[in-house]
């Protein structure tokens, strides 16, 4: 008690000594203003200017606050400068009175000096002395003074000195005497001496100290003692928590955030036997809308954010008791939040254009699309009817959304609210949320019960999203891209997730023209959205991002239409054929979505025949070769595909005509892959094992899809042409050293090679894409770069290799040329004289066609029959075929070393 008692009459100390320096720092703004009064006259020269400097640096303390005081209670000068004066000394214009508080500082000022006077040099940055004697000296004192008046009434209790009712009441008047010093202070003209030491207002500390010991000593006498009851008792709380949030107004915004969350506190501390929501939410309302005045005064974001927090956060919370919940204090208290947020918080004139959203609309967007989502999809509310309301409450936040720009975020809320509603009550798999349960969780059933009401909700609330959102990207299509964009794109996804849910719901999934014909309404209308909003940006028709999410809509609309109205093969040919038709609008319109569209095609035709690559369904798929559904199915999105990147060659001609190129391109291949896979596999496409014959077909194709993909880059350069050609020649590649030469050898697999002694399986695997690589090679030489011609002339000799060694194989062996059956002494021969005659073939034609990769192939090769000869003939053949054997191989290197001299001899006359 003493304590407490020497502490009140140090903070009245304080009191007396804070006015006795006002008085002196009015001395010297006086003479300052007298002083600066002569100098702007010109009476003064400037060598007193600097000695008048001096003399106020010497001064001791205050010196900021004097400098400031001098600039603001300056008088205006009577008579005109002299005209020979200096810019630097015109004369400032003069506040008529000192705005008290922390923000002074932040306040706009009038205009500066030009060059910067020596009264007006920057102090210097504050050191740790300057910090501990102004800001934390401040902060623990005010923390200091809100525990003693706490330990004052604990110690009072525990010695027994006076009765609670006395404890109260002191602890009562400490509170108020700490509020009543810090208004006295601020009344007294207390500014901040020391630059960066706003944060330490020693009015503001003492008020929250204060705030702190009236909450205290309010809830003691309800909670602890019983004094009051818990109607006057939460009155007297809330009363304090607004009375501290006004206070803020000259105090600062910290202050208001400790108001703020003993108001929101409140109802915690206060219990009460029989609840009442609408006493809660009024209170909440009340203290929402002072806290929103007192933020928009102020502009004061996170005050106001923290305060849509707290309503929130409250009003979730009433919802768990979801069978008991009242909805007509939800929808006031929801109600009452729109317009706090609408009418307050963004009311005036505040500038729209400043940025895209405001961030503490973010806030109240998330809690009162969190309790439409509540009514409209938790059991309890449900059946009771409240999913109307719910609705009501998301066209709600559209309209706030709308009548207020900056609270964008409403629209994202709303928006995402009612796409987790429809998605929801899709029978398969569906977001529950149960309030009662207090969690969210996935339990495969419907969220929503699927009725008429559903019905006719889902279908009011898309035309809103459609009207509203397709009427806003064009009122800020000039102004405002982003905003613009955010109404197109929700305009377009919320009405297409209604369409598909109810679809899925209420509709019949195999074929449904009602469904399809409310689709092609939707392309209809996304469509003429799209050019309408176009016509208002500026420049006119530059197609950009609301333009590009409209499009795309009535893209994805003619997308659900197609699957609505058609079965699974027309509906991969239509989706293939449709690329079509943005392509040719290219021709009127050059907005850049228009080739991604086609594109978007592309992928569409992918996922469909990733999914069911017999188009039809596996049942329904013909066996008449070539002519089948696969045909169209795989052939018509290809000639789509070319049509579309040649139509987009001349008029946009960007990234989407390369992957037109490309999509045209592998369709192609597929369709031919397809049609072969399934001729020789009896009309069964998925199941099988891959034979030679098959995979030579893919070989050819291959390699025929790179020479034609040459062919046309000539004609029309495209860097997808170029790479797509020497993809293809190195995926042929691949598969011929992989499968021709490993997998599916007949020398190693054992496979029938055929009855045909010539038109056999070696002719189809071997021979045919040895002579197609050759060709490729030798048509790539001066069009593709120089490895890529090599590699596939390499690869073409091996295959012919191959093909004659097999062949030898086959003609000693019969259809089955296994490896495991031997060798006979008169076919080992035979393949030593082969192989030098395919040497010396390799030779001539290198030279001929002067590739230095066939003669290195030639040596390579000839190479090999040496080591044959050599190392194999030498110890398995006898008689007469060694001694040939030897022979051969004599002769062929001679005659290869003469062919070489001869060759070197002739070059060097050619030189010479």
């Amino acid at each position: 008690m003493f304590e407490s008692l020497i502490g009140l009459v140090a903070i009245i100390a304080l009191f007396v000594i804070i006015s006795r320096q006002q008085t002196r720092i009015g001395l010297i703004e006086r003479e300052l203003g007298a002083l600066r009064s002569l100098v702007l006259s010109g009476a003064v020269p400037r060598a007193a200017e600097a000695s008048e400097q001096a003399a106020i640096d010497s001064k001791p303390a205050d010196v900021d606050s004097a400098r400031a005081a001098a600039d603001m209670a300056a008088p205006a000068v009577s008579e005109p400068a002299p005209a020979q004066a200096p810019p630097a000394l015109e004369p400032v214009a003069v506040t008529s009175e000192a705005v008290s508080g922390p923000w002074g500082a932040g306040e706009p000022k009038a205009a500066q000096p030009t060059e910067p006077t020596a009264a007006a040099k920057a102090p210097g940055k504050p050191d740790i002395e300057t910090a501990l004697g102004t800001r934390w000296a401040v902060w623990v004192g005010g923390i200091a003074l809100a525990l003693g008046g706490l330990f004052l009434i604990r110690y009072t209790i525990e010695a027994g000195i006076f009765g609670p009712g006395v404890r109260l009441t002191m602890a009562a008047v400490l509170g108020l005497v700490l509020v009543a010093g810090g208004e006295f202070i601020r009344r007294t003209g207390f500014r901040v001496p020391v630059q960066g030491a706003a944060g330490a207002y020693i009015p503001a500390i003492l008020t929250a100290a204060g705030a702190f010991i009236l909450f205290g000593t309010v809830y003691a006498a309800h909670g602890i003692y019983g004094f009051i009851g818990p109607a006057l008792a939460f009155t007297l709380l809330g009363a304090i928590g607004i009375a501290t949030i006004t206070a803020a107004l000259v105090h600062g915004q910290a202050l208001a955030g400790i108001g703020l969350v003993g108001a929101m506190v409140t109802p915690v501390l206060i219990a009460s036997q029989a609840p009442n929501p609408w006493a809660l939410f009024g209170y909440l309302a009340i203290v929402l809308a002072a806290t929103g005045v007192i933020a928009r005064v102020r502009d004061w974001k996170l005050l106001m954010a923290a305060a849509f927090f707290g309503t929130g956060v409250w009003t979730i919370l009433y919802m768990t008791d979801a069978p008991g919940a009242n909805l007509s204090a939800i929808l006031f208290i929801d109600a009452v939040t729109l317009a706090v947020l609408a009418l307050v918080w963004l009311g005036g004139h505040r500038d729209e254009t400043a940025g895209a959203f405001d961030w503490p609309s973010i806030v109240p967007g998330l809690f009162v699309a969190f309790s439409a989502l509540g009514l409209s999809v938790d059991p309890a509310f449900t059946a009771a009817g409240y999913a109307l309301p719910g609705a009501a409450i998301l066209a709600a936040m559209v309209a706030v959304a709308l009548y207020r720009p900056l609270a964008l975020p409403l629209l994202y809320a709303a928006g995402l609210a009612t796409v987790l509603i429809y998605l929801g009550i899709i029978p398969p798999t569906s977001i529950a949320s149960d309030f009662s349960a207090g969690a969210l969780g996935i339990d495969g059933l419907p969220v929503a019960t699927s009725n008429a009401l559903t019905l006719r909700i889902g279908i009011a609330l898309g035309l809103v999203f459609i009207g509203v959102g397709l009427w806003a990207a064009r009122r800020f299509a000039a102004s405002s891209g982003p905003r613009s964009a955010s109404w197109a794109a929700w305009g377009v996804i919320v009405p297409l997730v209604i369409l598909l849910a109810l679809w899925f719901t209420f509709g019949n999934l195999d074929r449904d023209f009602v469904y399809a014909a409310v689709a092609a309404l939707l392309v209809v209308v996304f469509a003429a959205g799209g050019e309408w909003i176009a016509r208002a940006e500026e420049p006119p028709l530059r197609g950009g991002m609301a333009v590009s999410f409209v499009l795309g809509g009535a893209a994805v609309a003619g997308l659900l239409m197609l699957h609505m109205a058609f079965g699974s093969g027309w509906t991969t040919i239509l989706l293939g054929a449709a690329a079509v038709v943005p392509a040719l609008a290219t021709r009127w319109r050059s907005y850049p979505v228009l080739g991604w569209i086609s594109v978007g095609a592309v992928i569409a035709v992918l996922g469909r025949v990733a999914f069911d690559p017999t188009i039809v369904g596996a049942e329904f798929l013909s066996t008449t070769p070539v002519f089948n559904w696969l045909l169209p199915g795989y052939g018509v999105p290809a000639l789509a595909f070319g049509f579309a990147a040649w139509q987009l060659a001349r008029t946009t001609n960007g990234r989407p005509r390369l992957a037109m190129e490309a999509a045209a391109a592998l369709f192609a291949l597929l369709t031919l892959a397809m049609l072969v896979r399934h001729a020789m596999h009896g009309g069964v496409i998925d199941t099988g094992a891959m034979t030679l014959a098959e995979q030579a077909i893919y070989t050819l194709i291959a390699i025929g899809a790179g020479a034609i993909l040459v062919a046309i880059d000539m004609r029309s350069p495209s860097s997808v042409l170029r790479y797509g050609s020497m993809a293809a020649g190195v995926v042929s590649v691949a598969f011929i050293v992989i499968r021709h030469f490993v997998v599916l050898n007949p020398l190693l697999s054992d496979e029938s090679t055929g009855r045909i002694p010539v038109f056999n399986l070696l002719f189809l695997a071997y021979l045919l894409p040895a002579v197609a690589a050759g060709g490729l090679a030798l048509y790539s030489r001066d069009k593709r770069p120089k490895w890529y011609a090599q590699m596939l002339a390499l690869v073409a000799a091996l295959l012919a290799f191959a093909y004659a060694t097999l062949s030898v194989r086959r003609l000693f062996k019969g259809e089955f040329i296994g490896l495991w059956s031997g060798l006979g002494q008169l076919e080992t021969y035979t393949y030593s004289a082969l192989w030098l005659v395919i040497g010396v073939a390799l030779l001539t034609a290198g030279v001929w066609l002067k590739s230095q990769v066939l003669r290195i192939a030639s040596a390579a090769l000839i190479a090999v029959a040496v080591l044959k000869v050599f190392l194999f003939d030498m110890s398995e053949l006898e008689g007469v075929l060694r001694a040939l054997s030897f022979i051969g191989l004599g002769a062929v290197l001679i005659g290869i070393g003469l062919f070489y001299q001869r060759l070197l001899t002739r070059a060097a006359k050619e030189n010479g």
